[in-house]
């Protein structure tokens, strides 16, 4: 990520709107940001941090961290911050969050948009993910691109423990941790295997031979069935037929019995129709003209009810009609009187709001005398403070000549330390080319005792072992000799007449040559020859060792050449240096006078610089005391001003009053005014509310009155019509029962009673007759198919019992079928589920035996920590590069057996020590060399192709030495086509670094950034 542009408002310290432009610094390679401390140079940092990534290093989501990053004395934060990502493309972070206007504490959620520039424009995204743009998330980030305060040390200095746990947090190794996920498999593979075992028991009878066993029962079941199954059909139908015959004779007989049930009922059903006729005339006729009368009669009373109620509520709205009349008369004059009544109110308001005008003024009166008192004793604390400023100002002055300028001091200052470490190597050169010739004397004295010519030595001990080679060869040609003599001795001594010779066949052995024993003498060669090896072995060994010697001797003494070249180039160095000196001030001889002199200038400059801020307080104080009198003569402004306008109102409320008058109450007191005011006051209202009241009551109950009495006279109207229909009713009914013979209603009302359900009784009647119509045919027809048959009841139950014995035969023939092809299919399932459980059982054996071995290799996250150690290495391996340039090769870091960082030390024999050995400078060498190859590797996992990182590092803990070194380290930095940004309160390094931006505080305005 490479930083473009930073915009921040109401952030912390930074009050007005303030905007840092980072392309001129990253051009430079190298740039600081400088301030005292608490200017807000780290607040720079964490803008950048929560633009993109909505978090803090100083505070969390449960800090109230939007109301406490927001400036107190704005009602608005905004970051905006533009940057290059790994892919060269351009995006732009914003983060924004205002204060509630009625609750101070109250901040809202800061709202976040992420854009990216194309077309000349700014597009927004559809989200707000820093980690896909950067390629890094915002823990990795603190890491590689800003490196906080105090950290350098924290990697270096932490145990082997909380090291490794570093680097599984920084890489992820976590994802090399499987031993949990081995042992969730182990476990769930011994699961499933206990299950198939266990499944497996309950398969111990199922096999192929059971099926075949069972398949040849159930052939001879199924020819049982059959034979049963053709007897059987034989007998089921001379049943059929026999138990039809039954059957008709049986329902001839029902049928029979049905009929002269149905024969006896007949005239009743006759009876019931006629009645049910009866009933459907007059109930046509009649139910009509009675439910008409009973309905009038009904709605004639009600109405009459109704008509005696209504009268009852007219009276009383009559009464209470009066009643209001008589009250709105007695309350008439006092409504007429209330215009008066409401002037005098209105003056009493007028007198009540003079009177406390009047004690509103002798207040102010007397605010007016303090305030003047005040802004007296403001103008003289003035005078005392510029005074002071004065007297400040002028020894400022009188110390300014004697303080030497800081850019001689620093460039003389570095070069004493240059001749310094120029002295100091020179000495060491000395000691090295002291130390390689002695070791090439001692190695010469170690070639002594072999009394040899150096020269020459290889061709003599090449003669002598060529000699030794040629006695080798005679005693060997000798022995060679001799053991074939010993041989044909042996076969000289087991050859016998009859049997055949090895070398020629012969079965006859005349002449068989006698051999003396030569043991003794093979013996005697054996021991020379191995005489000569031996003295061969001792001449190879003393060549090598004298070959180690010279060859030792050679390589000092091209050291020693090496050493001496660079002694003499150190020695050039330190004359050229020595020429280079061109100040008249100081001795080049004396770097005493020089520091005592440069002392007594930065206690001059101190003194200054005190005298400087003692100025700017009081100047502060003077500017407070300014503002003090400015906003006291306001006050006093506004009190001579309200006590006018006052003094303004009691006139014009006087010369408003209307019936009363303002010398009456001037005196009295204001308690005594309020009391008559409040009583006039309630009781004006009480007068308009009360009769107005009456007013409405009387105008509402008028038209209900009228409303009410026009109901009653409606009610009397309805009442004689319906006095006229029932006439009318009474009549139709006479009409109705003259027509139909009738004589009198009771007649009607007797067969009414009945209540026949005249279309139900209907169908029943019906269906009677249909069904005694049809069992009569019925009858008949089963009379004439039987006429020449007959029914034998014992030949029937004989067969009946047949058909049950051959029918129950039938079924245990094929419930044996079913029951063995049911077996036979359970068996050829349960055979085919044997044969998957043991291909299981195969396949979860061989898994088991994986995880076993897997188990063993991720036991105890021992991969994770081999991993771990890989990482540490390799990070300790890129850290070497830069830390053995910083240390001119003279250390390097490396990690021991239990993983905790050592230091070797080449200026003694490449020895290895503690890293706690190391100087302040050399330890913040070797951290900074660590963080930076953290960084290294952490943005190569990330794709980044640029370098670029901030170091907010506390440097005013460094020596003078320790900041050059600083330095030094930062512009290597800057060879190697790396950006770094400083952040750092220390003077030196603000005068070294050419681009800066410098940090200042002001009270009232807050911080502010400029270009240095």
């Amino acid at each position: 990520m490479i930083p473009i542009q930073l915009t921040l408002e109401g952030l912390y310290s930074y009050q007005e709107r303030q905007k840092i432009n980072f392309e001129n610094l990253t051009q430079a390679g190298l740039f600081g940001i400088f301030g005292s401390v608490g200017s807000g140079k780290s607040s720079i940092l964490e803008a950048i941090s929560f633009a993109l990534y909505g978090e803090t290093e100083r505070l969390n989501s449960r800090d109230k961290r939007a109301y406490n990053m927001m400036n107190l004395k704005s009602n608005k934060s905004y970051i905006e911050f533009d940057f290059i990502n790994f892919e060269n493309k351009k995006f732009r972070a914003t983060r924004e969050f205002k204060r509630n206007s009625k609750n101070f504490e109250d901040v809202k959620t800061p709202t976040v948009t992420f854009y990216e520039w194309k077309n000349e424009n700014w597009i927004p995204l559809e989200h707000s993910n820093a980690e896909k743009l950067i390629g890094l998330s915002y823990a990795n980030f603190k890491r590689t691109i800003i490196i906080p305060q105090g950290q350098f040390k924290e990697f270096l200095e932490l145990g082997a423990t909380d090291r490794t746990n570093m680097m599984k947090e920084i890489f992820s190794l976590q994802r090399f941790d499987l031993q949990n996920n081995v042992s969730v498999l182990n476990s769930k593979n011994r699961s499933e295997l206990d299950q198939l075992e266990g499944q497996l028991k309950g398969f111990e009878e199922v096999n192929e031979e059971q099926i075949l066993i069972q398949k040849e029962n159930l052939k001879i079941e199924q020819q049982k069935f059959e034979d049963v199954k053709i007897q059987f059909k034989k007998i089921e139908q001379k049943y059929i037929k026999l138990k039809s015959l039954k059957e008709d004779f049986e329902i001839l007989n029902q049928k029979k019995s049905e009929f002269e049930k149905l024969n006896s009922q007949k005239v009743t059903f006759d009876e019931l129709e006629i009645k049910t006729e009866l009933f459907d005339k007059v109930f046509r006729i009649f139910t009509p003209l009675i439910s008409e009368k009973n309905k009038l009669q009904k709605e004639i009373s009600d109405q009459q009810k109704h008509k005696e109620d209504q009268l009852k509520i007219v009276q009383e709205t009559e009464i209470r009609f009066e009643d209001i009349k008589i009250k709105l008369s007695a309350i008439q004059p006092q409504y007429e009187a209330l215009n008066q009544s409401k002037i005098q109110e209105n003056d009493l308001g007028l007198i009540l709001q003079m009177q406390r005008f009047s004690g509103e003024i002798e207040t102010l009166k007397e605010r007016t005398k303090k305030g003047s008192e005040k802004v007296k004793e403001v103008e003289e604390n003035q005078k005392l403070i510029q005074q002071k400023i004065v007297e400040f100002s002028k020894n400022a002055e009188l110390l300014k000549p004697k303080k030497l300028d800081s850019s001689l001091l620093l460039h003389v200052g570095n070069w004493f330390s240059e001749k310094k470490k120029l002295v100091e190597t020179n000495q060491i050169q000395f000691e090295k080319t002291n130390t390689k010739k002695a070791e090439i004397t001692r190695i010469s004295e170690e070639l002594k005792p072999f009394n040899i010519n150096p020269e020459t030595f290889r061709n003599d001990f090449k003669i002598q072992t060529e000699n030794l080679e040629n006695q080798k060869k005679v005693l060997s040609d000798k022995r060679n000799q001799l053991e074939v003599q010993q041989k044909l001795s042996h076969f000289a001594t087991e050859l016998h007449d009859g049997e055949s010779c090895p070398l020629c066949g012969a079965l006859e052995h005349p002449n068989i040559v006698e051999f003396d024993d030569v043991n003794s003498e093979l013996n005697e060669i054996q021991k020379k020859i191995e005489q000569i090896e031996i003295q061969k072995d001792q001449i190879q060994k003393q060549s090598l060792e004298i070959e180690k010697i010279l060859d030792r001797k050679k390589i000092f003494e091209e050291q020693l050449k090496s050493e001496e070249e660079s002694l003499k180039q150190i020695q050039i160095n330190i004359e050229e240096h020595l020429k280079n000196f061109n100040w008249k001030e100081f001795n080049a001889e004396n770097q005493n006078d020089f520091e005592e002199k440069r002392q007594q200038s930065f206690t001059i400059e101190k003194q200054i610089d005190e005298l400087n801020q003692q100025i700017g307080l009081e100047q502060k104080n003077l500017d407070k005391e300014r503002e003090n009198l400015d906003n006291y003569n306001k006050a006093l402004e506004k009190f001579k001003l309200d006590e006018a306008k006052k003094e303004e109102q009691i006139k014009t409320n006087e010369a408003n009053l209307k019936l009363l008058q303002w010398v009456d109450y001037e005196k009295k007191p204001i308690a005594e005014t309020e009391e008559i005011y409040n009583k006039l006051l309630q009781s004006n209202r009480e007068t308009e509310e009360n009769y107005q009241k009456l007013n409405k009551e009387k105008e509402e109950i008028s038209p209900k009155l009228a409303e009410q009495k026009t109901i009653a006279n409606q009610l009397e109207k309805r009442i004689s019509e319906l006095e006229k229909e029932i006439s009318e009713n009474k009549n139709l009914i006479k009409k109705a029962l003259s027509e139909q013979e009738f004589n009198t209603l009771e007649e009607i009302q007797q067969i009414l009673v009945m209540e026949i359900n005249v279309q139900e009784t209907r169908n029943t009647i019906q269906q009677f007759r249909i069904t005694f119509e049809i069992l009569k045919n019925s009858i008949l027809e089963l009379e004439a198919k039987l006429k020449d048959l007959s029914f034998d009841q014992e030949e029937f139950l004989i067969l009946e019992n047949q058909l049950k014995s051959f029918e129950n035969d039938l079924k245990i023939a094929n419930d044996s079928v079913v029951k063995i092809a049911t077996e036979i299919e359970r068996l050829e399932k349960e055979f085919k589920k044997k044969e998957d459980l043991l291909k299981d059982l195969v396949h979860l054996q061989k898994r088991g035996e994986n995880l076993k071995i897997m188990t063993n290799l991720f036991k105890g996250a021992g991969f994770v920590q081999y991993i771990s150690s890989i990482y540490l290495r390799q990070l300790c391996d890129h850290a070497n590069v830069r830390f053995h340039r910083m240390t001119r090769n003279q250390l390097s870091l490396q990690l021991n057996e239990n993983h905790d960082f050592e230091i070797i030390d080449y200026l003694n024999e490449g020895r290895s020590r503690s890293v706690k050995t190391l100087s302040g400078g050399q330890s913040f060498q070797v951290s900074l060399s660590l963080a930076l190859a953290l960084a290294e590797s952490v943005q190569t996992h990330a794709q980044s192709e640029k370098n670029f990182f901030f170091i907010d590092e506390g440097f005013g803990t460094q020596d003078l030495e320790s900041v050059n070194i600083v330095f030094e380290t930062l512009m290597n930095l800057q060879k190697e086509n790396r950006i770094v940004g400083i952040i750092s309160h220390v003077e030196e390094l603000k005068e070294k670094i050419p681009v800066s931006l410098n940090i200042t505080k002001d009270e009232e305005r807050g911080s502010l950034i400029e270009i240095a």
